[in-house]
């Protein structure tokens, strides 16, 4: 008889799959969305504000200020993700409007690593730091 009033109401017919109880039982409340965009948001421009600091360390301060400012700015952009939830989050970051932006920015992270780690280009890792800047201002 429920089977029968779950189809006549337009619901599915099938019983609730797992994902779809895992889903339903882990999903967040207003109160606590806001909480914790809140606080990554003001974790990501903590890390941010201490890599712009780090950076006047000698020797090691450009690697601090990269691995800092890409931490700060990849907890900035999850803390939308408590707002919106992942997958829309991630659907709307790659619609065809935004898709260059996130495509530069996602590639401007990478590269800010790998110049401060690898390539040791102080000039590269400050270019693509402004360039994550410009990317997540698009």
């Amino acid at each position: 008889m429920d089977k029968l009033k779950r189809v006549l109401s337009g619901r599915d017919a099938e019983e609730p799959s797992g994902l779809s109880e895992v889903i339903d039982a882990t999903s967040l409340g207003w109160g606590t969305r806001v909480k914790g965009f809140i606080a990554c948001f003001a974790i990501g421009c903590l890390c941010s504000l201490l890599g712009s600091c780090l950076l006047w360390v000698p020797k090691k301060g450009l690697m601090l200020f990269a691995v800092f400012y890409t931490l700060g700015n990849i907890a900035s952009i999850g803390s939308t993700l408590f707002l919106m939830g992942p997958m829309k989050q991630l659907k709307r970051m790659f619609e065809p409007t935004r898709l260059i932006a996130t495509t530069v920015m996602l590639l401007c992270l990478i590269l800010t690593l790998c110049s401060a780690f690898w390539w040791r280009k102080e000039g590269l890792a400050l270019l693509f730091c402004i360039l994550q800047f410009f990317a997540l201002a698009w």
